[in-house]
């Protein structure tokens, strides 16, 4: 059934960005302000989501990738779950231009060029408000958002996220910061949405700011708003997102790498409630539960001066500490097979489903991205509709060892090893090699330069590298 048509006529003038890369980012908020649209900006599909669901915009300016990651994800989400999100253009570089005609088939108007000029995000503009464009209705077997988040919850039913949740609900009932901890990709998000559901301030707004992903020249700004010419590009007046999650929680993630200046300004909040947007005078008030998170150890930040100590014991009223995978994998073919039906469902593969075998691989490989390297590998397992994880890049450039049954109640020992040391410290620097540096790869969706940057060496040595220990077949899938 076709999706109806809603007449060319703007809701308002809030556009809504979802753009990961800052220059671009900038680039778009600067010249929409300078048209006199209200930008939010938003640099993943969960953050963008979550704006969707709070209200409509007149347009949405979507990246067709994001930090490695899908940005035509949102455009399936839509059709699953719904929102308003106004004509949408898609940002797409050279590499994305072979994506452009996918994205207008899910419903995307217009295709605008990362490297753009004023006149041609205009005229990119006018052309999609002239014409009707589509809406997404919220269907009636999408999955609620509460429904969504306790089904999650009851997936972690491991010993050490039982003691987890146990401190969740007595925090939820308290109105006190929270201090989430853990490795990236463990579930501190889960933990922090957690929170707010069972608070009694489950009914106003969760409002994340990821402390690392904004410039931080704009990342005062983006918590406590600005007034009309602050600085240059500021056109009109903007609400911070401490005053959109007024009467509601703000939860902020990656709190380790907020400037210090910042921190102070933080810090002034947490004591009375009190902050002045940039460039302004008036004092503004707001009743905001604040959580934090972050995959750092704050206490070494605040030994080496890096962190405010004073604002450490602020945020630490209660610490929670989310364990790694590694700790929990009894949760993995729970979590395998809830990733598998979602996903499946979103992606429209009616009918997948992870075989035994594949299962049986999940649950003992290692996990060193947790809870988020395992959802996008069941992922790239329904894109590629590889249920049995045959044609997987990540798990066959590290092979899981899963062992072998006992005999007669004794474990079967491996063979003694007649290599020197030596030899056996330099095929453990390869494996260790090859492990880093198939994660990275992964990591960065084998965009092999940002790779390089990471792992810090040289493009060149990065692809010797991936010939040396071998991980070169598996660049491309097999088909």
């Amino acid at each position: 059934m076709s999706l109806p048509l809603l007449p060319p006529v703007p809701i308002g003038r809030n556009a809504l960005v979802v753009e990961a890369d800052a220059r671009t980012r900038e680039h778009l908020e600067a010249t929409l302000r300078s048209f006199g649209y209200d930008v939010t900006v938003n640099v993943s599909v969960d953050e963008a989501q979550a704006e969707l669901a709070r209200g409509p915009f007149a347009l949405t300016l979507l990246a067709a990738t994001l930090d490695g990651h899908d940005g035509l994800e949102l455009l399936r989400q839509l059709q699953v779950r719904g929102g308003d999100p106004g004509p949408i253009i898609l940002i797409a570089s050279e590499r994305d231009v072979m994506r452009v005609s996918e994205a207008t088939a899910l419903g995307a108007q217009e295709f605008l060029h990362k490297a753009f000029r004023p006149d041609d995000l205009e005229n990119v503009i006018k052309e999609a408000l002239a014409r009707p464009w589509r809406t997404w209705p919220r269907h009636h077997d999408a999955e609620d958002p509460a429904a969504q988040l306790q089904r999650e919850v009851a997936l972690c039913r491991s010993p050490r996220m039982r003691e987890v949740w146990e401190v969740v609900t007595q925090a939820a009932a308290v109105d006190v910061t929270v201090l989430i901890g853990g490795e990236t990709g463990t579930g501190k998000d889960l933990v922090a949405r957690a929170i707010h559901h069972f608070s009694s301030r489950r009914n106003a707004p969760l409002v994340k700011v990821n402390c690392a992903a904004v410039p931080r020249e704009l990342l005062e700004s983006e918590l406590f708003g600005h007034e009309r010419g602050a600085f240059t590009g500021a056109h009109q007046l903007k609400l911070g997102k401490f005053e959109a999650a007024n009467r509601g929680t703000i939860f902020l993630d990656e709190i380790g790498d907020l400037h210090p200046a910042l921190q102070a300004k933080l810090l002034h909040v947490l004591q009375d409630g009190t902050f002045s947007r940039v460039g302004g005078k008036s004092t503004i008030k707001v009743d905001v539960r604040v959580l934090a998170a972050t995959n750092r150890d704050l206490e070494h930040e605040v030994t080496e001066q890096r962190f405010r100590e004073d604002l450490y014991y602020r945020l630490n009223v209660i610490q929670i500490v989310v364990p790694p995978l590694r700790e929990r994998m009894e949760e993995v073919p729970l979590l395998a097979n809830y990733f598998a039906q979602r996903y499946a469902r979103l992606f429209r593969r009616n009918g997948f489903s992870l075989s035994p075998t594949a299962v049986e691989r999940l649950a003992h490989h290692r996990f060193p991205g947790n809870v988020r390297e395992l959802e996008n590998l069941v992922k790239r397992m329904i894109v590629l509709d590889d249920p049995t994880l045959a044609r997987t890049p990540f798990l066959r450039a590290a092979p899981v060892a899963i062992p072998e049954p006992a005999t007669n109640g004794a474990p079967v020992r491996a063979p003694r090893s007649t290599a020197s040391l030596k030899e056996i410290a330099r095929s453990a620097a390869r494996a260790a090699e090859r492990e880093a540096i198939a994660r990275v790869l992964e990591e960065t969706g084998w965009n092999r330069v940002r790779a390089a940057r990471l792992l810090r060496v040289s493009y060149r040595a990065l692809l010797y590298k991936i010939k040396d220990v071998g991980l070169e077949r598996v660049v491309e899938p097999s088909s």
